[in-house]
């Protein structure tokens, strides 16, 4: 089976829909290396869009996964890892 890759289009069209968007944050510079934080989200929206990841993906994420990525790009290769590991399964 194929795993389907998580983008950065993905990742922001969920963190809009969990989230939104911060007065002033523009998600469409960029943001790889960009803490999630300054973007404007903390902690309580990062679990909210580790939710809709698990659900939309069919994966399920380790709670880390909320506390160890820090940039968009870290929160999309855990995300990727945990794809390709589910289709290897």
């Amino acid at each position: 089976m194929t795993a389907r890759e998580f983008t950065l289009e993905d990742l922001k069209r969920i963190l809009r829909d969990a989230a939104g968007t911060e007065e002033g944050v523009d998600l469409e510079g960029e943001i790889l290396d960009t803490e999630l934080e300054a973007l404007g989200y903390e902690s309580l929206a990062l679990l909210e869009t580790a939710g809709r990841i698990e659900r939309e993906y069919d994966i399920t994420l380790d709670d880390s996964v909320v506390t160890d990525a820090k940039t968009p790009r870290a929160l999309l290769e855990l995300v990727n890892e945990q794809l390709l590991a589910t289709a290897a399964a």
